[in-house]
């Protein structure tokens, strides 16, 4: 197997030997006058020059073994042998059938099921619970019939690929519910699996404003992260084996009063109908004196707030980079959102069904600004392909505004956004929201 087909199959699981003959190789190409090996030197050793010239006197095996550390995710080299070791030890006691939440009565809750298998396999046999609706589509409203809006909304954004009925949605919502609403009374310890994305952090904040305002489990510890070392993007928790889980575990950290009132705080203020005291909430958390109570929570909110329609363009951010990536030319959806999760967007937070809802909504506008190709219309979804029409290529020269084109009525959080109404947008220059007439 090669080193490239190695960290494509476990891009998580690093080995030392390989390691250091990456480093070896990395060197063996900097005295070679490589440019790849001297931009990656430039882009990951301290001391290198930004200015393009060549990068003299680091030519040691230390300089190369550095910058590969620092391109898996690691500050060094020693840092990334001490991982490496941890790892090992990990699967090691997974594999001796070693457990590790025997201790107590516990629940882990996590926003999707991508962890379940791999907790089990990695030897947690506390209950699991699955609580993910994604908050960060569709109205989430301050109203008496929240959870049957919010089935609506499922139904009608994911229903027909998922074969979901509105009933079934509702029966699942008020399940996930029930459960979260009993986690306290039920265990002795709750432990609460997130990563740093607005999917993840606005469900976070729904389950820490239940344990705010109906009490906690004695023991509610929490593991949130927004990176593992690795030879590909970390997106999430899904992608990790079984050891790192492990790795994680030893990690984690019990659940204060500060962050518990951010998280109730968060969540009172994204149902609101104006985005300004959500934004207020984050960025009052982060100048105060608990800044660091949830370190991904004012990036998730700030990149949450990012939907609403642009203040330049009208589009949101990422109904932007739909119409940017297409710029190139016509391509397959799948593909599309491919180069989105993977180049394009800061902080990837969709799934696939949630990028269709989105790419649907934009074909629905009156005057839409893509297209799907006809010739191939009925193929499975990630196959159609579709382009920019006239008014896309418009929108994206700064000819026309997004919402002049007719999108139909969303929702970012609280807020709707609709046509031929006055808007709340949000200013990239200005880092905030601001409100702004509808546009024709």
């Amino acid at each position: 197997m090669t080193d490239r087909d190695q960290r494509a199959a476990d891009p998580f699981r690093l080995n030392l030997e390989q390691q250091k003959k990456r480093a070896k190789d990395l060197l063996k190409a900097l005295k070679s006058g490589d440019p790849d090996a001297m931009e990656r030197i430039r882009a990951n050793h301290p001391d290198a020059r930004r200015d393009g010239s060549r990068p003299d006197g680091l030519d040691r095996l230390s300089d190369a073994q550095l910058v590969i550390a620092r391109e898996l995710g690691l500050p060094s080299w020693p840092a990334l042998k001490s991982h490496i070791a941890a790892m090992e030890r990990n699967r090691s006691d997974m594999q001796s059938g070693r457990t590790l939440d025997t201790d107590m009565d516990t629940l882990h809750i996590r926003c999707g099921m991508d962890v379940k298998q791999a907790l089990s396999d990695a030897g947690f046999s506390g209950d699991f619970l699955e609580y993910s609706d994604p908050f960060c589509q569709g109205p989430v409203v301050a109203a008496d019939d929240f959870l049957d809006r919010r089935a609506g909304f499922l139904a009608d954004a994911y229903g027909a690929e998922m074969g979901l009925t509105k009933a079934r949605c509702l029966a699942r919502l008020e399940s996930e519910e029930a459960a979260l609403a009993s986690a306290a009374a039920r265990y002795e310890r709750v432990v609460l699996w997130f990563e740093h994305d607005s999917y993840d952090q606005l469900i976070l904040a729904r389950c820490l404003v239940q344990f705010a305002e109906f009490g906690a489990a004695s023991t509610l510890e929490l593991i949130d992260i927004d990176r593992f070392p690795g030879s590909i993007r970390f997106i999430g928790l899904g992608q990790l084996p079984p050891e790192a889980l492990r790795l994680l575990w030893s990690k984690r950290r019990a659940i204060s009063r500060e962050q518990l009132d951010l998280g109730a705080r968060v969540w009172r203020h994204l149902r609101a109908p104006e985005p300004v005291s959500l934004y207020g909430a984050v960025e009052a958390a982060a100048r105060g004196p608990g800044a660091a109570a949830l370190p991904h929570m004012r990036g998730a909110v700030l990149r949450h707030l990012q939907e609403l329609p642009s203040v330049r363009s009208g589009a949101g951010f990422t109904e932007a980079m739909v119409l940017e990536i297409l710029s190139g030319g016509q391509m397959p959806i799948g593909m599309v959102y491919r180069d989105l999760m993977v180049e394009k967007e800061p902080q990837p937070w969709l799934g696939d069904l949630m990028f269709l809802h989105i790419v649907e909504t934009m074909l629905a506008a009156a005057d839409p600004a893509i297209a799907v190709d006809p010739d191939g219309a009925d193929a499975h979804w990630p196959q159609r392909r579709i382009a920019l029409t006239g008014a896309g290529r418009a929108v994206l020269a700064g000819e026309r505004d997004y919402m002049s084109l007719g999108p139909p009525e969303r929702w970012v959080g609280g807020v709707r956004i609709a046509a031929g109404s006055d808007n709340w947008r949000w200013d990239f220059e200005g880092g905030r929201p601001v409100r702004m007439p509808a546009q024709v």
